[in-house]
C-alpha cells in the first residue's frame, strides 16, 4: 500500500467527510440486510398459506427477533394482511438503503474530485519549481502524458475505486458476520473457498501494472512525436520526411494499441471471472447446505436457508466490484509511480525560506571561483568575474563553451557546484529566489510568447501595468507601429507561441515585456541571431534603448553587436581564456580576433 501513500495523505484532510461516508454506507448495508432478512417470514407465509407459522419459535436469535416483531403486528391480520406488511417493510428498507447510499455518494464524489485536483495542482506546481536542466533530459510529450493521461488514469482507476475500498469490504464483512450468526457451519465452508478465489483473481491482475507502465511510456512517446511534428512541419515537408515520421508514429501507435489491448483483456476478465467463481461457490453451498437442511443435520428451516442463500448471493456483486477495483488499482499504480517520479524529483535550486529580500541592485555581480558540472560533465570551471553596476558585459565563444550556463547562474536557473555568485557582496542563495529574479529581465534567442493578446504578453511580468505604460514600453521596443497596424491593436491575439507575428515582431514584444518590468539587470541571450537584417536593426535599436542605464549581460554570436561592450569575456571549454574590450582583444591576436575574422570573411 506504500505506493498509494500520497492518495492516503490527501484523505487525512477529510476525516470528517470520510466518517460521514462510513456512517451512511453502514446504514445502507444494514437496511439492505433487513430487506433480505424479511425473506424468511415471507417464505414461511407462502409455504404455509397463513400467519400461524409465526407463532412457532425461530431456529436462531436473529430470526426469533424478526418473528417476535411480526407476531406483534400480524396477530390480528390474515395471510394477505401479513403479506402486505412484509412487502411494506421490504419496500421501506430498500428505500432507506438507497437513500443512505445516495448520501454516501453525495459526500464521496466531491471528495474524489478534490483529491484529483490536489494531485494535478501539486504536479503542475512541481513542474514550475524544477530547474531548467531537468527539462533538457525529459521529452515534453512524456511530461504532458504524465500530467494528463496518467492523472486521468489515477482518477478512474484509483480514486474512482475509493468507494469500493470502504463500501465493498464493509458489505462483505457485515454480511458474513450475519451469515455466521445464522449458520457457522455453512459460513466456514464458504470462507474456506475464498483463498482459492482470491488466488485466481490475483493471478489475472498481477501483470496489469507492468503493461500499464509500458502503455504510459508509449503514450508519452506518441505525444512527443506529435509535438515535434507540429513544431517542425515546415522542415518535415521541405525534406519530404513525412513517410519517415508516419512510420515512426505508426510503430509506436501499434505498440501502444497492443499494450492497451492486453490491459483491457486482463482487466475485463476480473469482473466476469469473480462473478463466475461466486456463482460456483453459491452452487456448492446450495448443494452442500441443501443436504444438511434436508437431513436435519443443521438447525435451519427451509425458509431460513433460502434467506441465507439470498443473503450470500448479495455478496457476489461487492466481491466482483472489489476484484475490479483491485485490478484497476494495479493498473493505476503504474500511473501514480510515473507521477511520483516527478513529484519526488529533488529541487536542485531551492528557495531560501529565511532569505533576505533584495529590492535594488547597487554595486556589482560577482562570480567567485565558480564551478558548475552536470552529470559529471564540467560546464564551467574556475570562473572569476565582476560585473559592475551600469556596465555591459558580453559573453562570446564557440557553441558549448558555457556562455548560456554562465548567464543562467545569475537568476539561479542553476546553482553552482562550487564557488559562489554574489549580488552586492551577498551570496544569491541568501536572498529569496523571487526577489533575485525580480531584479532581472531576460530576452532569449527564441521569443517565448503565449496564446493571448499583445497587451497581456507585454504585461506578463507586470500585470498591474496601465495601458499607457504598456504603450510606452512598446514604443521603446520599436513595437508600437506594427501593433497599431494590427486590426485589434494591443488587443490582437498573437496565436500559439506568437505564430501570427513575424520573427522580428515576436522579439520586439519580448523586449517590450522586459522594458515594462523595468529591471536593473538585463540578460540578452543571442536576442538578434535568428533575425533578418531589417528586423535585426529594429530589434538592436530596441535593445540599445532598453540597455540605457542598466547592467547588461549579453550573449552574442554576431560579434558586431557587442563591439561597444565595456568588457568582453571569451569562454572556451568552460574557462575564461580572454577578457577585455574589443580593441584590447583584437590587439591580443587570440581566439577573439580569430572569431571576428571568421565572421568578417562570411
Amino acid at each position: 500500500m506504500k505506493r498509494y501513500s500520497r492518495i492516503f495523505s490527501y484523505l487525512k484532510d477529510y476525516k470528517g467527510k470520510i466518517a460521514l461516508y462510513f456512517l451512511n454506507t453502514l446504514l445502507s448495508i444494514i437496511f439492505s440486510i433487513v430487506s433480505f432478512g424479511m425473506l424468511s417470514p415471507f417464505f414461511d407465509l407462502i409455504f404455509n398459506g397463513d400467519a400461524s407459522k409465526f407463532q412457532k419459535k425461530a431456529d436462531n436469535p436473529a430470526m426469533e427477533y424478526l418473528r417476535s416483531l411480526m407476531v406483534s403486528q400480524v396477530e390480528h391480520l390474515n395471510a394477505i394482511g401479513a403479506l402486505a406488511l412484509i412487502c411494506s417493510i421490504i419496500v421501506i428498507s430498500i428505500f432507506l438503503k438507497n437513500l443512505f447510499l445516495y448520501l454516501s455518494y453525495y459526500i464521496l464524489n466531491p471528495l474524489k474530485n478534490e483529491i484529483v485536483n490536489k494531485l494535478r495542482s501539486e504536479l503542475y506546481n512541481k513542474i514550475l519549481l524544477l530547474p531548467i536542466g531537468f527539462f533538457t533530459e525529459k521529452r515534453k510529450g512524456d511530461l504532458i502524458s504524465r500530467a494528463t493521461v496518467d492523472i486521468a488514469e489515477v482518477e478512474t482507476s484509483m480514486v474512482g475505486a475509493l468507494e469500493g475500498w470502504i463500501r465493498d469490504p464493509l458489505t462483505i464483512i457485515i454480511t458474513f458476520a450475519v451469515l455466521f450468526y445464522i449458520s457457522p457451519q455453512l459460513t466456514i465452508a464458504i470462507l474456506l473457498c475464498i483463498p482459492v478465489v482470491g488466488f485466481i483473481l490475483g493471478r489475472i491482475s498481477k501483470a496489469l501494472k507492468k503493461q500499464s507502465n509500458k502503455a504510459a511510456i508509449k503514450n508519452g512517446e506518441s505525444l512527443s512525436i506529435m509535438d515535434e511534428t507540429l513544431n517542425g512541419l515546415r522542415v518535415i515537408k521541405a525534406f519530404n520526411v513525412e513517410p519517415v515520421l508516419k512510420n515512426r508514429f505508426e510503430k509506436i501507435n501499434d505498440e501502444l494499441l497492443t499494450a492497451k489491448n492486453t490491459i483491457s483483456r486482463r482487466r475485463d476478465m476480473a469482473s466476469p471471472m469473480s462473478e463466475f467463481l461466486g456463482v460456483l461457490v453459491f452452487a456448492g453451498i446450495l448443494w452442500f447446505g441443501g443436504q444438511l437442511v434436508l437431513g436435519k443435520e443443521i438447525p435451519l428451516s427451509p425458509s431460513t436457508f433460502l434467506a441465507y442463500l439470498a443473503l450470500f448471493y448479495n455478496i457476489i456483486n461487492p466481491v466482483k466490484t472489489l476484484s475490479t477495483s483491485f485490478s484497476n488499482m494495479h493498473k493505476g499504480s503504474a500511473a501514480i509511480e510515473r507521477i511520483e517520479e516527478i513529484l519526488k524529483t529533488p529541487q536542485t535550486v531551492d528557495d531560501n525560506p529565511n532569505g533576505k529580500k533584495i529590492n535594488s541592485f547597487n554595486d556589482k555581480i560577482e562570480f567567485r571561483k565558480v564551478r558548475f558540472a552536470y552529470d559529471d560533465a564540467v560546464i564551467l570551471d574556475d570562473i572569476n568575474l565582476i560585473i559592475e553596476k551600469g556596465k555591459t558585459i558580453a559573453l562570446v565563444g564557440s557553441s558549448g563553451a558555457g556562455k548560456s550556463t554562465l548567464a543562467d547562474l545569475v537568476p539561479r536557473f542553476h546553482d553552482v557546484t562550487s564557488g559562489e555568485v554574489l549580488i552586492d557582496g551577498i551570496n544569491i542563495k541568501d536572498y529569496s529566489l523571487q526577489s533575485v529574479r525580480g531584479l532581472m529581465s531576460i530576452v532569449t534567442q527564441e521569443p517565448i510568447l503565449f496564446n493571448d493578446t499583445i497587451a497581456n504578453n507585454i504585461a506578463l511580468g507586470h500585470p498591474e501595468a496601465t495601458k499607457e505604460q504598456i504603450i510606452e514600453a512598446a514604443k521603446i521596443a520599436n513595437a508600437d507601429n506594427f501593433i497599431m497596424n494590427k486590426e485589434g491593436g494591443y488587443n490582437s491575439n498573437i496565436g500559439d507561441r506568437g505564430s501570427k507575428l513575424s520573427g522580428g515582431e515576436r522579439q520586439r514584444l519580448t523586449i517590450a515585456r522586459a522594458v515594462l518590468k523595468n529591471p536593473p539587470i538585463l540578460i540578452l541571450d543571442e536576442a538578434t541571431s535568428s533575425l533578418d537584417t531589417e528586423s535585426e536593426r529594429l530589434v538592436q535599436d530596441a535593445i540599445n534603448n532598453m540597455m540605457k542605464n542598466r547592467t547588461s549581460i549579453v550573449i552574442a554570436h554576431r560579434l558586431s553587436t557587442i563591439r561597444h561592450a565595456d568588457e568582453i569575456i571569451v569562454l572556451q571549454k568552460g574557462k575564461i581564456v580572454e577578457r577585455g574590450n574589443h580593441n584590447e582583444l583584437i590587439a591580443q591576436s587570440g581566439f577573439y580576433k580569430r572569431l571576428v575574422e571568421m565572421q568578417e570573411v562570411k
